[in-house]
Parts: C-alpha cells; structure tokens; sequence
C-alpha cells in the first residue's frame, strides 16, 4: 500500500454532496442541543464533570498510544510512588492534555480561535514528557509521516504536507476557522478536525490538539454553553474507520463521506455524554444526602464535593483541598471508609499516606471499575 499525500489545493472543498448530509445534520444539532441543556441545568459543573474531562483526556491519549487508565491518573495526582515509570509518564500526558484543554478555555474569553492559542495550548500539551523535545509551540521544519512504528517515508500510511507550504496552508485553515458564513457549523467543524489532522503540523501531539479542538470550536461558536464535550470514545471506538475517512478526503477529495462519519459521531458521543452526565448527577444527589446523615458534620457537602472532584486521594490532599479543619477533616475521611462511600487503595504506613477511592464515581466515567490499586 503506497503512501497518501497531503490533498494540496483542495481546502476547502468546493462543493459537498449536501443530500448526504442534511438528513445527518438536524439529529446531529438536536443531540448535542439536548446535551447542551442538560449541561446547563447541572450545578456546580465544574465539579460534577471533571472525572469526564479527566476521561476524555485519557481516551483521545490512548489513540496515540498511552496505556494509563482514568484511576491510574488520578492516583498519580494522588502522589502514588510505586506506579511504573511508563505510566508516570502516560498519566503526565493526560494531566497535560487537561491543562491545556482549561488553558484555551481562559484564552476563548477574550479572543477568537487563534495559531497562538494552538501553539500555547501545544506548549503546555508537551511539557515534561515525551515529544517535550520536539519544539513545543512551534511548526515542524522538516517533513513527517503518519503510519505504524518504525515505518518509513516509504512504507507510510500518510504524508503531510510538506514544511514549506505548511505556514501559508495554516493561515488559510484559521482564516477557515474563523468563517462564520459556512452553511453548518457541524459540517464546517468536521473539516477543520480533518484539516487540521492531515497538516499535521507539528511534530507530535497533533492527534490530541486536534481532538481538543473540537469542543472548544463548538464552545467558540455557542452550540455548547462550555466546552465540555468529548469524541475521543467515538474515535476510539471506530478508529481503523476514523484513520481510512480520514486518508480517503486526500485520495479521493471525497470530503462528503468524512462529514457523513463525523456528524454520526457527534449525535453518538452527545447521547452518551448525556447518559454519563446524568448517571453522574444522580449519583452526586444520592450522596450529597447520605453523606451529610453518616457525618452528622455541617461541612458534609463540602466533602462531597471534594471526592467528586478528586475520586483518588490522600488525607492530606483532603484536608487541604477540601477546606475543612483537620480534626473534622480526618474523621469525615475515617466516616466515609468505614461506611463504603470510599475504598483504601493503599493504606497508610508511617509517614506515608493511605490512598482513598471513590469507586462508584470511576466505575461511571469508566463504565467499569478498571484503576488499578499499587502496594
């Protein structure tokens, strides 16, 4: 199979087979509209969905090849010792990704999408792991390629386009980003995902900008209240269909199908988003009652509220991040173990903390309970 090249000259598409896409595009607008309201309805979203930003960030690391789970993340920010070498770095990867994700958000306020905003938000996505050497922040100089590992220019699944042209070809996708007379946002928002894959244009992390890019294009432009939507599960599910799409746009110029593929995918992830937010949501109103009954204290919620946030932790990150008194801190802790709330993953021993789990919260935005416990 020989290698595809960069479809130079053809974006935007001239024309889109448009009777494909518009049976697709009123479901697609309607479940990501239902989603949206429901996001809105939530209190305090910041908290309830930071496991699925966490999740999100560790699904669209997993494509590029990570193998950390959402538990093994949240123990490392735990401050487990004991997790091997390689997932510290995988699980360095997902906090980055999160970083970055909040980094945008802060800077979409003020400004419209921008290269700068791209290249801060790959700044923060490389720092202290892999690729940390590959010039962060900055376009590659030099020609690279998409395929399996140790593959060659030769024997690639897909070329990029070529250093040269990559700046003038980056200008015309932010001027494309920033077009507000397209016929469908959705539509618009498949191209520049697509577009912004086959540049390429940086020497890693291109995978995970480009999956970032787009719920926070959905937050610029106001179909999501915040950008709290993630398609990296759709991706992942479908990733041989994902790559393909993707190569045929440049093969073929067959811009339709890609479009067909992508907004099927966003009236799937809107669905179970939704589904996940909710199971959330009923979980947080059935333990912000319990919890209060089995602790008797008046900073019940706060607790709650904590462990929704940070489902891993240690006492010590409990008693400083939640604001609680210490004394009442540690016994709330002690309340929530012995009644089930909360599980040990690892006990305390001397100076050395015990690690706690909010299971039921992980098992959610996991669909199973899949950390992993270290001695």
């Amino acid at each position: 199979m020989s290698p595809v090249r960069y479809h130079l000259g053809k974006f935007p598409p001239f024309e889109l087979e448009w009777q494909k896409l518009i049976p697709l595009i009123g479901p697609a607008n309607a479940a990501l509209g239902r989603y949206d309201a429901f996001l809105t309805a939530i209190p305090n979203k910041h908290v309830l969905l930071s496991p699925l930003i966490a999740q999100e960030a560790v699904l669209s690391s997993k494509i590029e090849g990570t193998h950390v789970t959402i538990g093994e993340v949240f123990e490392y920010e735990a401050g487990s010792s004991s997790m091997p070498e390689t997932k510290r770095g995988d699980a360095e990867e997902v906090l980055n990704y999160r970083k970055a994700m909040l980094n945008c958000v802060a800077e979409l306020q003020n400004r419209t999408f921008s290269q700068h905003i791209l290249r801060s938000a790959h700044s923060i996505l490389m720092q202290g792991v892999r690729g940390k050497d590959k010039t962060p922040g900055s376009y590659r100089t030099e020609q690279n390629w998409i395929g399996e590992r140790n593959s060659t220019i030769d024997t690639a699944s897909f070329i990029p386009i070529s250093p040269e042209q990559l700046q003038p070809a980056m200008d015309n996708w932010e001027q494309y980003v920033n077009d507000t007379s397209q016929p469908d946002v959705l539509v618009q928002l498949a191209i520049i995902h697509l577009e912004f894959e086959a540049l390429h244009p940086f020497k890693d992390g291109n995978g995970r900008l480009g999956r970032m890019i787009i719920p926070l294009i959905l937050f610029q432009r106001g179909l999501l209240q915040s950008p709290d939507f993630y398609m990296s599960g759709y991706f992942e599910a479908n990733r041989d269909e994902y790559i393909e799409r993707m190569r045929i746009v440049s093969r073929d110029n067959d811009w339709t199908q890609w479009c067909v593929f992508f907004l099927k995918g966003i009236r799937t992830q809107a669905d179970e988003n939704e589904e996940k937010a909710r199971k959330i949501l009923e979980l947080y109103n059935k333990i912000k009652i319990a919890v209060p009954v089995s602790t008797h204290s008046q900073h019940a919620i706060k607790a709650v509220d904590f462990i929704f946030r940070f489902p891993i932790f240690t006492t010590p990150q409990f008693i400083t991040g939640s604001g609680i008194p210490k004394p009442t801190a540690t016994r709330i802790v002690n309340v929530l173990a012995d009644r089930g709330f909360i599980s040990p993953l690892r006990e305390g021993k001397g100076r050395r903390a015990g690690i706690f789990a909010f299971g039921e919260l992980l098992a959610i935005t996991e669909g199973e309970n899949l950390f992993v416990s270290h001695p």
